[in-house]
Order: C-alpha cells, then sequence, then structure tokens
C-alpha cells in the first residue's frame, strides 16, 4: 500500500493542468448503455474509479477501450449481453448505480446492486427509485439488488424531487430520453457534471431544455445515436489545486481553471485574503503577504460551496488568523479529516454537523492516515504548510479522484513523494 510522504514547504510557482472532471466522466460512461452507436469522451481523467465504471460497463458487455494514454475513452453498447451490475464492481464505486437509469430505458430489465454505505454517509437510492417509478418501471429489493422492469415502456412524468439529488436527477434524466412523452425533473440538482451530462445527451439526439436550472425537460425519443463528447474540467480538481499557493504563498496557474465552476468558492478565498483572477489559459491564484483571515463556510448543493472543497478548506483554516466555523449539510460523518489535523497541531472542535478550527501559528509534519477521498488531499495540503514531515497513509483514496498529484504539485515545486510499502 502506498503512501506519500510531504515536507514543509515554500511558495509555489508554476502551473497545473487540471484535468476532466472525475463525477462527470463516472455519468458519461453509463450513458454509453442508451445506443447501439458509439459513444466517445475525450479529456477523460485517469483515475481509479474510472477504470472500476469500465469493468462494469464490460461486465455487461459494453465494449470500452482507453486511448490517447487514457484521455479519450471509446465507448460501444451495440451488444449488452447481461442485464446484472454485481456487487463485487458496485460495491467499489458509488456512481455504478447510474448504470440503472439507461439499462431500464433500453433494454427494459435491469439488475443492479445497491452500493451499500459510504465513508462520508449512506447516500441512499430512494429517490432514484423515486423517479424511475414515475417513469412507469416497477423495482423490487431482493437479496441486495434491485430488481427493475418496464414491461410497458418507460413513459414521460412531471417528477418533483424532495432533494436536489444529483445521482437521482443523472438516473431519472437519462431514463427519460427513451421514455415516450415528456419528463420534467422538479428541484433537479444544478451541478455543472449534470449541464454536462445533458449537453451530452443532446449531442447524442435527446431533446433536453433547462439543465443548470431546477427545472430539466426531456422529450422521449425512441433511439440515441453515437457522439463525440469532451468532459468538463473537474471543479473540485481544480478547486484543491488553488488551495496550495494559498497554502504555501506563491503564484499558480491553473490551466483549463473556469470561475464559473467555483464562483461560491472563490467568494470565500477572496474573503480569507486570496487574490484569484481569470487569464487567457485559466485562473491565476497568489497569496502574496500574511497568513489567511479565517472564514466561515457552509456547504451547500451548486451553486453554493461543495461538499466535496470542506476537507481542503478545513485544512487551510487551521492556519488562519482567527477562528472559522464550518458548516456541513449535505453529508454526515464528514468531518473524519478533523483527528488527522488535530495530530499535527490544529485546534479543532466538532460538534454533529459543525466543525470550529481556532487558527495556530503552524502545523507540524505528523504521520496520518486517508479516511476517504477529500479528506487525503487535505492532509497532503496541510502537510505542505507544515513544519517537519508528514507522512500520509492509505492513499489508494487519492487515486479514485485525483491524477498524478504528486507530479502536478511537484512540478510547481512541492516537496512530496510517494513511496510503496
Amino acid at each position: 500500500m502506498d503512501s506519500i510522504i510531504v515536507r514543509g514547504n515554500g511558495p509555489l510557482t508554476g502551473q497545473i493542468p487540471i484535468a476532466g472532471a472525475k463525477n462527470a466522466c463516472l455519468t458519461l460512461m453509463p450513458a454509453t448503455l442508451l445506443s447501439e452507436e458509439p459513444l466517445t469522451l475525450t479529456n477523460a481523467p485517469r483515475l481509479s474509479d474510472i477504470k472500476t465504471m469500465s469493468q462494469l460497463l464490460g461486465s455487461l458487455g459494453a465494449e470500452v477501450t482507453s486511448l490517447q494514454d487514457g484521455k479519450v475513452l471509446a465507448m460501444s453498447s451495440h451488444d449488452i449481453n447481461n442485464h446484472v451490475a454485481d456487487y463485487d464492481i458496485v460495491r467499489k464505486m458509488r456512481a455504478s448505480n447510474l448504470v440503472l437509469g439507461p439499462m431500464l430505458a433500453r433494454l427494459g430489465h435491469a439488475v443492479v446492486s445497491l452500493p451499500g454505505g459510504c465513508a462520508i454517509g449512506a447516500r441512499p437510492m430512494d429517490l432514484h427509485i423515486f423517479g424511475l417509478e414515475k417513469l412507469g418501471a416497477e423495482i423490487e429489493l431482493k437479496d441486495g439488488y434491485l430488481h427493475a422492469s418496464a414491461p410497458k415502456g418507460l413513459k414521460g412524468a412531471v417528477i418533483e424531487l424532495s432533494f436536489a439529488s444529483v445521482g437521482a436527477t443523472e438516473n431519472i434524466l437519462m431514463a427519460a430520453t427513451l421514455a415516450k412523452g415528456t419528463t420534467v425533473i422538479k428541484n433537479a440538482a444544478r451541478e455543472p457534471e449534470i449541464v454536462d451530462l445533458a449537453t451530452c445527451l443532446r449531442a447524442m439526439g435527446a431533446p433536453i431544455d433547462g439543465d443548470g436550472t431546477s427545472e430539466i425537460t426531456v422529450q422521449g425519443v425512441d433511439r440515441l445515436h453515437g457522439a463525440t463528447h469532451p468532459v468538463v474540467t473537474d471543479r473540485i480538481e481544480l478547486g484543491t489545486f488553488m488551495l496550495a499557493p494559498a497554502f504555501c504563498g506563491g503564484e499558480v496557474e491553473l490551466l483549463g481553471g473556469r470561475l464559473d465552476l467555483v464562483e461560491s468558492f472563490v467568494a470565500k478565498l477572496h474573503e480569507a485574503g486570496i487574490d484569484v483572477e481569470e487569464t487567457d489559459k485559466g485562473l491565476k491564484v497568489a497569496r502574496k503577504n500574511g497568513r489567511v483571515k479565517a472564514v466561515d463556510v457552509t456547504t451547500e448543493p451548486f451553486p453554493g460551496f461543495p461538499t466535496d472543497l470542506q476537507a481542503q478548506f478545513m485544512a487551510m483554516m487551521c492556519t488562519a488568523e482567527g477562528t472559522s466555523v464550518l458548516e456541513e449539510k449535505i453529508f454526515e460523518n464528514r468531518f473524519m479529516h478533523a483527528p488527522e489535523l488535530i495530530r499535527m497541531g490544529a485546534n479543532i472542535e466538532v460538534h454533529g454537523g459543525t466543525a470550529t478550527v481556532h487558527g495556530v501559528e503552524r502545523l507540524k509534519g505528523a504521520p496520518v492516515m486517508a479516511t476517504d477521498l477529500r479528506a487525503s488531499v487535505s492532509l497532503i495540503l496541510a502537510g505542505l504548510a507544515a513544519e517537519g514531515e508528514t507522512v500520509v497513509s492509505r492513499v489508494y483514496h487519492l487515486d479514485r479522484g485525483y491524477e498524478r498529484v504528486e507530479e502536478k504539485l511537484g512540478n510547481v515545486g512541492a516537496h512530496i513523494e510517494r513511496v510503496s510499502e
């Protein structure tokens, strides 16, 4: 099992290229199941989760070919010969449940394992089931598997979600493209990944309006055709690497960065005293003088502050001037990084979904353990700003969502290396 060693760092300078979005790519890949014709994704991230989704699609009979060092995924679902998404694959990754809507819509039946719990919260499937049943699906839970069928085909419906669930919006959106008639999804999620999926589905021939707002309208069609689609920039990787110069000082340009993807996050960086400006190639981030200022944060669905950047931002607040309060409203159990930061000298109090961080002058390097994907990178960032050496273990979490972290940070001057135990 690999570990990452980080040593306290001086200012960072240079450029970091930002990859395509993990969460977008994992949503786009199951869209291949909607058509017999090829779907090609460009700007794909090179991550272990992408390999897991490729394995799942392959188990269903789809062909997935990785080209150009993994940056292009060529997929074909002309011969789907299995309708069971097995637990052994689904359990590895929550996004596996996104094969349910497409298989149900095109094949009329699907058997998909429940993905089970998650380190940062249960994230149940109830809204996925609710929406698909509104479209006419019959779904039964047996032996840990969702058995879904649409004996009379799917039919358009008005579906109002009780919560703006990203996953449920994605599953319903894909299923609705092949349903008869019009589907309206109310209280739909507004995330850029939803917009990216809708853009891809439009390229495949689905008439969709309203993506990026809370109400999406889909006109069902008889069949979808193939397409080539570029995966949107990863706003979470972007936000994470924007924090590197905020921790260490210096000036870093994030190539491919887009302000519209991270506006609420950038507003908090400005509050903390970090400079962010748009360039011809992306976004430039700089911290010139002194400590950052303490800032309060509440996580919210897009366009609010992303829950997937909360751990990283908390790490920065550990050495901020003053006291900050971070409120987590999206997932329970998402402060598991706090005890590890405390090992490094942070002063953090956690009460339920609220963490109070009293800034200290400097963190100190220590052996720490990654508990989930975003927590792992928060500890690496903290190590860059700490005195001495930090060893982050269990970094297999990291490889699920960040492409070549050591290389990208090392290229701007970070003292970081990966070691195999």
